[in-house]
């Protein structure tokens, strides 16, 4: 029987790159797979597709396969010889292991530690201001009584015999295509090439020690509850060399006795009584930097918003800070004397029995401050 075209096999044009030859070839190997395909004739098309594969990425074979068919790359009829394909990705993805020992090395290579997360708890004026805090970081480190070896003081680490110190085995398996060389971890000193016959009685072998380490950072002023700040280098030790991983500080701010805060903006309501609402007045208000003077002019209404420039938060990325919105309250008194009662009954007969409704609420009011 003829054989059949080695580019009609691959589904490519004679003109084709080795990209499209390689994308080719993986697509059908991946279909016709006897392990994975129930096509009956699936060995067979499996085999004439590694046949074309390994005639057509070898750029002399292609160069005698163009010129002479056929004939320019089976000799005396012989097969094309395969023993410079790489089939390892193919027989990795189906078989869970390559011919070129890479899974290994991947497995064994340096992998960065873990991250961990902390929550710190600051108070209202710290989260404002910033503050060197003092943390407390539970994380692996080098065991102190073997010194990160592994091994009972006194003794050392032996090579592993089942791999000669290589950290990986190979094994010989029998496939269709003929024999296919498996490598592997070593399962006796999971690849570290060294066996510990007397682990140590502290870390028990695995060369590490839980501790508590003990560290002061600094919290940038103007942090709010739910920010994260990174601590590179600060996380679990790495593997097989690898850098340690980041710890991650989750700020929670603890509420505060007056203040609230908006973003940069500090808000605090503020009762003055009616004589000051009416008259206006000179009062002193609490800001986070200490007494501000703050002039109530004659008439304020209930929820009246006064704004203090710069008394507010740092911004976090810019420059400046907030505000500090002082939002004025009227206390009617609930006790009053009878000289006072006296005084307010010639107060409400000036002012009449007139009641209005208002045009906008509180918190309409509020909304349109902190919107604008």
């Amino acid at each position: 029987m003829a054989q059949r075209d080695y580019y009609e096999i691959l589904g490519v044009g004679r003109n084709a790159g080795e990209d499209d030859i390689k994308n080719s070839f993986r697509n059908l190997a991946r279909k016709y797979h006897p392990d994975v395909s129930k096509e009956e004739d699936a060995e067979e098309k499996f085999k004439e597709i590694n046949e074309a594969y390994a005639v057509l990425h070898d750029s002399e074979k292609r160069a005698a396969y163009d010129r002479y068919g056929h004939a320019g790359v089976n000799g005396m009829g012989g097969m094309p010889d395969f023993s410079s394909v790489d089939f390892s990705d193919i027989f990795e993805e189906f078989f869970g292991f390559g011919g070129m020992g890479g899974g290994s090395r991947r497995r064994n290579s340096p992998r960065r530690g873990a991250d961990l997360s902390l929550t710190v708890s600051i108070g209202f004026e710290e989260a404002v201001f910033g503050v060197d805090h003092e943390i407390s970081i539970s994380r692996d480190e080098a065991c102190s009584t073997c010194m990160g070896s592994g091994s009972e003081p006194g003794t050392s680490p032996i090579t592993c015999s089942n791999c000669g110190g290589r950290g990986e085995v190979r094994q010989v398996r029998q496939t269709f295509l003929g024999s296919m060389v498996q490598v592997a971890t070593c399962p006796t000193c999971q690849g570290s090439g060294k066996v510990i016959e007397s682990p140590c009685k502290v870390c028990h072998g695995n060369g590490l020690e839980r501790k508590s380490i003990k560290k002061v950072v600094h919290i940038p002023a103007g942090v709010d509850n739910g920010i994260q700040i990174r601590l590179a280098g600060e996380g679990q030790p790495g593997l097989n060399g690898g850098p340690q991983g980041n710890l991650y500080l989750e700020i929670h701010v603890k509420p505060h006795q007056f203040f609230r805060r908006r973003d940069e903006d500090i808000l605090l309501d503020l009762n003055i009584n009616v004589a000051q609402a009416t008259l206006g007045a000179d009062i002193q208000v609490p800001t986070l930097d200490g007494m501000e003077k703050l002039s109530i002019p004659s008439g304020t209404q209930p929820g009246k918003i006064f704004k203090l420039k710069n008394k507010g938060v740092p911004r976090l990325r810019g420059t400046g800070r907030g505000e500090q919105l002082v939002i004025v309250g009227v206390s009617i008194p609930t006790h009053i004397t009878p000289d006072q009662r006296e005084l307010f009954d010639q107060l409400a007969k000036t002012l009449g029995t007139e009641v209005l409704p208002q045009e906008k609420g509180f918190f309409d009011k509020l909304k349109e401050v902190l919107s604008g």
